[in-house]
């Protein structure tokens, strides 16, 4: 659901979530769907250094930040739906996840760093910005023989993904505020986690090729790098959470180290936290919790979505629900698609 809040709820939340933080804005607002460049740099005033000058004279590059927020967003909201939090945006809420040191937050600044990547990457190959384009190959080494062992020469060419410009611009935007501040924890964490999510997607372009020849025939195949498609993404920084290393941090306040023995140190790609995470089984303003009230869960599974899991064991109760949908669809030439209208009862469960 997306929530606009006014201008007094948005200053409090920047209040809030001092140091200011780009991400804070985006979710204070409820989605990004709401957002464009123009009011992003217009309520967000206390912006300085690169994301102010990023503001001023590359506006289209914060069109496509907003976008990949939204990116962000979706997928979060996609990889939790069966979680007892499941990435709300509710206004009252989020603002308290955003001030805690946990796995959820390390997710969210992560798919958001990979969000912004993915979508200003993605822009320069569709040609929707004039600082950047296609992949520049020159300085790229040559392709490998081919491993099918099919004879086929291939070449770099095409228009491949500009992922380092991409890269850039996340770290730009989204470490800025972080770099300036005192070496604490939590700046360290955030920048670590947000690393984290634009290496999901920079370490692990695919090759696509298209083949060239006369009649249909490959005698050369010209090949190009292409960013995984984001689902992927979130699938891998899911894995991450899932596997995320509680921290702490050195003497020197420079450095992180795991909590228990035998741990190994988390590498690059790790997601890291410091705090553990509320159970989110009640609602609870003070941790962000909205509760499991209300969820639909799955009577019969076993796993996360399960109702034992989802209802923290409170028991759920049956509920038949009808509502309306398309059926009975037909083609009819040319070109319109009609359905009936039909009703369909369905059972749910729902947690007490």
């Amino acid at each position: 659901m997306t929530v606009r809040l006014s201008r007094i709820q948005l200053a409090l939340f920047f209040i809030l979530l001092c140091p200011v933080n780009i991400i804070g804005l985006w979710w204070a607002v409820g989605s990004p769907l709401v957002m464009d460049p123009n009011s992003i740099c217009r309520k967000a005033k206390r912006l300085v250094g690169k994301q102010a000058e990023l503001c001023q004279t590359q506006p289209e590059i914060i069109s496509e930040v907003a976008k990949g927020a939204r990116l962000g967003v979706r997928e979060c909201q996609y990889q939790f739906r069966y979680r007892r939090w499941n990435c709300t945006s509710h206004h009252k809420y989020f603002g308290k996840i955003l001030q805690q040191d946990i796995r959820e937050t390390a997710f969210v600044y992560a798919i958001t760093a990979a969000g912004v990547t993915h979508s200003v990457t993605q822009a320069c190959s569709m040609g929707d910005l004039l600082q950047c384009g296609c992949e520049a190959t020159r300085n790229r080494p040559p392709p490998k023989p081919s491993s099918s062992g099919d004879g086929v020469k291939w070449e770099w060419g095409g228009c491949g993904d500009d992922v380092e410009f991409g890269y850039e611009k996340s770290k730009q935007f989204m470490d800025a505020k972080r770099r300036r501040g005192k070496s604490d924890i939590r700046t360290l964490v955030d920048l670590h986690n947000n690393e984290a999510g634009r290496l999901a997607v920079k370490l692990y372009m695919r090759t696509e090729c298209k083949c060239h020849g006369l009649s249909g025939s490959c005698t050369l195949r010209t090949c190009w790098k292409k960013m995984p498609h984001f689902r992927e993404v979130g699938d891998r920084l899911l894995e991450r959470f899932n596997g995320a290393s509680k921290v702490m941090g050195g003497n020197d306040g420079k450095t992180l180290i795991p909590v228990g023995q035998n741990i190994k140190p988390p590498d690059k790609q790790d997601l890291i936290y410091s705090d553990e995470s509320p159970d989110f089984c009640l609602a609870n303003r003070k941790t962000g919790s909205l509760g499991t009230k209300g969820r639909i869960c799955n009577s019969t599974a076993m796993d996360i979505s399960g109702c034992d899991l989802l209802c923290c064991e409170r028991g759920y109760r049956e509920e038949t629900v009808v509502f309306e949908e398309n059926c009975l669809c037909r083609f009819h030439w040319c070109c319109v698609v009609q359905c009936k209208k039909c009703l369909v009862r369905k059972e749910l469960s729902l947690c007490h």
